[in-house]
């Protein structure tokens, strides 16, 4: 990634560390440049992981469509540990990161190469019906949105293609159980082999 893209992923709003990013888009270019198909994120924030798989996305010539209903997570809303007044919008009184993720991938140039879907999970996949080269995995981390993302769109991904999933954490002390659970779930599944991890982030592919 250049360093003015990095330079835009570091100052935008999210719990994404640097190397977990760089890992992030290195597995993203492999999959785009070896798989057949778009590139899906679940869970957009404000733009910083978009920025990192965007940046794949365009050296590979691919696209990445970014699902978010963009009204905060749960560990998002007030009296969380990541609630964040400033993205509130004051007209509404609710959570509304969409500005923020535009501001982002303007400022990374990624108009032609990252398309914000602005929508529920769910929703969105129960009319999706392209395989996808990748699909990163960091919506709720609640149990429920963490398993209906994972249900609703794994299956979706192509043979050979690679699943990502942010903040796996194997000591519960260190993080929320519901994206470890759905990675180990992965696994079992024999759908699924590990290729790599870095910090909270794991890399699998998709066997044929």
């Amino acid at each position: 990634m250049s360093d003015q893209l990095l330079s835009v992923a570091k100052g935008a709003k999210g719990f994404m560390p640097e190397d977990e990013g760089q890992a992030l888009y290195e597995a993203a270019f492999e999959a785009a440049v070896g798989v057949p198909g778009p590139l899906v994120e679940i869970g957009s924030y404000c733009g910083k992981s978009a920025v990192y798989v965007g940046a794949a996305a365009r050296e590979a010539g691919r696209v990445l469509f970014s699902v978010d209903h963009h009204r905060g997570s749960e560990e998002n809303q007030a009296g969380w540990e990541h609630y964040d007044p400033s993205i509130v919008d004051p007209d509404t009184g609710l959570i509304d990161t969409l500005p923020f993720f535009r501001k982002t991938i303007s400022a990374a140039g990624l108009h032609d190469f990252v398309v914000p879907v602005v929508g529920d999970s769910i929703t969105v996949a129960a009319n999706w019906s392209t395989p996808l080269c990748f699909l990163f995995i960091d919506g709720g981390h609640g149990e429920e949105p963490a398993w209906n993302d994972y249900r609703s769109w794994s299956r979706k991904v192509a043979p050979g293609g690679t699943l990502a999933i942010h903040d796996v954490f194997e000591n519960p002390a260190d993080g929320g159980r519901p994206p470890y659970e759905i990675y180990r779930e992965a696994i079992s599944s024999r759908e699924f082999e590990e290729t790599s991890e870095r910090g909270s982030l794991r890399i699998l592919r998709r066997l044929g």
